[in-house]
């Protein structure tokens, strides 16, 4: 895999560029609430720019139909980056159309522009080959080269993911080198004790995971929604908390597996519970009760791990060496749900072992939370591209760019 540093080391003054970057932040109407992912891509950027590159950003945004849809526009995060480069962004409204190319072969050397919302064309997320690549087509007549660097998009078989890179010279981004260099250090090089922490709403989410790292880690601590359907094949309780019942046998399965290879399973032993879930516009006063995790009251919900837990969990991260976490332990964007998750985040910090955050919700909750992120020894912008790669899948996104 050729990286950025070959390419810059070639020269791209007055080349075209097309940077595939992932810029799907959230968005409270046309307000950003975390630009952690357009943080992440800056670099690549601006090393391409300051050599002369005529860079063209595209990205998706959240899954609109395949149509335009002005609630998915990438026009704020556009006028985002425009802020983090401190120079005109320029923008195109469309994909491939009349302003794609008019604004692309307005670009001068040094200059950027991002184009529209890249699942506003069918093409792009189609799962019929020809279609995706006839969209592969139009995208690789605005670019010279390809730069892959949005890691949070490399385990979909998008066109611009997998298809556009096979049209032109392609090197892998700085934040994909990042990304992988760090997932290589929790796979082939991890330093022990290996520590696991999940989260999340469901276990479904996870059981590739689990069943990777059961071959991987020496600890796997568990909360958030998909804790409850652990504590419900333990035979407990569980309330109105979520749960997945079919997934009870596979979850029996696992933990007798770790019981087997000596991997501890850490469960919660107390919970904050409630008989609705919070109002998270308002951020009303939730007043929630605190149980132990085996007497949950069947009128009510799990929302976060208990004081206990919290406790707990920072005791079986103290030691060390490795840690990787994904998912937040409770509904954390309500304050009163928000404690264990601030405190596995804290405990992150406090450690002295290489931490790893796991993109999506976890990377989001710990700048909600207000944390350094260079307290951690990394965040990743992608979730779920994270997970795969950790469950040893091959992501088209990566496999692409190999020569």
């Amino acid at each position: 895999m050729k990286t950025i540093d070959e390419l810059l080391a070639d020269g791209v003054a007055g080349k075209r560029v097309f940077v595939r970057a992932d810029l799907n932040v959230p968005l409270e109407g046309t307000t950003i609430t975390d630009d952690g992912r357009i943080r992440a891509v800056q670099p690549t950027i601006e090393k391409l720019a300051a050599a002369g590159a005529r860079v063209v950003v595209a990205s998706h945004l959240g899954r609109p139909k395949g149509a335009p849809d002005p609630a998915f526009s990438l026009a704020p995060a556009a006028g985002r980056l425009g802020e983090l480069l401190k120079t005109e962004v320029a923008f195109a409204s469309d994909t491939v159309g009349e302003s794609a190319k008019a604004v692309v072969a307005g670009l001068a050397d040094g200059d950027v522009a991002v184009i529209e919302n890249l699942r506003f064309n069918a093409g792009e997320t189609s799962k019929d080959d020809a279609e995706r690549g006839a969209f592969a087509d139009q995208l690789a007549e605005l670019a010279d080269v390809y730069v892959g660097d949005g890691f949070g998009a490399v385990h979909r078989k998008h066109a611009s993911v997998f298809d556009l890179p096979a049209r032109l010279p392609h090197v892998a981004g700085g934040l994909i080198a990042t990304e992988v260099g760090v997932l290589k250090k929790l796979t082939e090089e991890v330093e022990r004790p290996y520590v696991v922490v999940l989260g999340g709403a469901k276990v479904s989410d996870k059981l590739g995971v689990i069943d990777h790292l059961l071959e991987k880690a020496d600890r796997i601590l568990v909360g958030g929604g998909m804790a409850y359907t652990f504590l419900k094949a333990q035979g407990h309780e569980v309330g109105i908390s979520l749960l997945q019942e079919d997934q009870i046998p596979t979850v029996l399965e696992y933990l007798e597996r770790a019981k087997k290879k000596g991997v501890e399973f850490v469960l919660p032993v107390d919970v904050l519970v409630s008989p609705e879930f919070p109002d998270l516009k308002t951020k009303a006063p939730a007043n929630p009760t605190t149980v132990a995790a085996d007497a949950i009251p069947a009128d009510q919900e799990g929302l976060d791990i208990g004081p206990e837990t919290r406790k707990l969990y920072a005791s079986k991260l103290a030691d060390a060496a490795t840690v990787f976490w994904n998912g937040p332990m409770g509904v954390f964007e309500h304050p009163d749900y928000a404690q264990g998750t601030k405190a596995v985040a804290q405990a992150l910090v406090d450690s002295p072992a290489f931490t790893v955050v796991g993109g999506g919700d976890s990377a989001a909750a710990v700048r909600i939370l207000g944390f350094d992120e260079n307290a951690f020894g990394h965040i990743s912008t992608g979730g779920g591209a994270s997970l795969e790669y950790l469950e040893g899948k091959t992501l088209p996104g990566l496999a692409a760019l190999e020569d």
